[in-house]
């Protein structure tokens, strides 16, 4: 080999150390689209609590709120970098008292599309299993809040007792309210019975009169006004407080600046407003935890007012449980 070939060899084997060998381009790595396992875990006193997400969904807004003007809509979600629709978390809050492992709300089924129906996988990346649900409480009986009781048309819960409040349980379990409703509200009914029934043969559904402690810890506190018997939950432990309070409230970047704003789903917007009104007051004046439905997942943070008549939503701040 001449001194030129060799300088030519050298040259050429220092390019393959540098780029690699010749061949063909990789392909890139696909990509996941995924989320991470949707829980989180927070400490309420002695009582764990972990909200757990259902998945989201496009909730198109504009069609279902009342009481604010298109322009005025656009202007409140583009402060947020939203549009219309907007996806929308659906959470259901997983509450150990150390003796009793309740949950409050079940999340849609996977009623509400492919995005949705998360809420057990979730619970047992989160470390449990649905066998171990001692007790079920139920904000309202919307779909989205019911849905998850049953899997493969089989209680999903098979261990656990179902509790609503009376007035929710006689309205959306009365065949005469069913068909005396709109055509377009009947499926509402048809879905609660159908999720409850194997509950109510099993003798496992206990409905509840007024406010009243489920367990200690727990209890439940009537607001009607979304539905007839929609009712909030409070975790109360060692001077510490969260508020659970199901579908008190729907859009975040819209309700919070104005509370009086309301939703079509609710069954008297006068009661539901007068409640959201009065709970985001007392929530921001006291300074307890608050916990949503729709609330972003995690969907737990605290209240504080705004410099005009609204309130300001501040999130859970991410953390390890202590």
């Amino acid at each position: 080999m001449t001194s030129i070939q060799l300088r030519a060899f050298l040259a050429a084997f220092a390019a393959v150390l540098l780029c690699g060998f010749p061949g063909p381009a990789p392909a890139g790595a696909p990509q996941q689209k995924t989320q991470v396992p949707g829980y989180y875990r927070l400490m309420v006193g002695d009582i764990e609590v972990t909200p757990l997400n259902d998945g989201t969904f496009p909730m198109p807004v504009g069609k279902l709120l009342t009481g604010i003007s298109p322009p005025a809509l656009e202007a409140a979600l583009a402060r947020f970098f939203l549009k219309d629709p907007v996806e929308t978390s659906v959470n259901g809050f997983l509450v150990n008292t150390g003796t009793r492992l309740v949950l409050i709300d079940t999340g849609t089924g996977g009623s509400m599309g492919p995005t949705t129906g998360m809420l057990l996988a979730n619970l047992k990346a989160s470390g449990y299993q649905p066998e171990q649900v001692d007790e079920i409480y139920i904000t309202h009986m919307h779909g989205d809040h019911i849905g998850g009781l049953l899997s493969g048309g089989q209680r999903a819960f098979p261990n656990a007792v179902v509790r609503a409040s009376r007035p929710e349980a006689d309205f959306w379990l009365s065949k005469a309210n069913m068909e005396a409703a709109p055509a377009d509200r009947k499926e509402g009914f048809k879905r609660a019975m159908e999720v409850l029934a194997p509950y109510i043969a099993a003798g496992k559904f206990k409905p509840f009169e007024g406010n009243a402690e489920l367990v200690p810890g727990v209890r439940a506190v009537a607001a009607p006004g979304h539905t007839a018997g929609h009712t909030l939950y409070v975790v109360e432990s060692a001077g510490n407080k969260l508020l659970l309070w199901g579908d008190l409230m729907h859009v975040a970047a819209v309700q919070f600046a104005d509370p009086s704003v309301a939703i079509r789903f609710d069954t008297d917007s006068t009661s539901a407003v007068a409640q959201r009104r009065q709970i985001f007051a007392d929530a921001a004046a006291k300074g307890y935890w608050v916990g949503g439905a729709h609330l972003p997942f995690p969907g737990i943070g605290h209240l504080r007012t705004a410099a005009s008549e609204g309130y300001v939503f501040v999130p859970a701040n991410w953390g390890l449980p202590h």
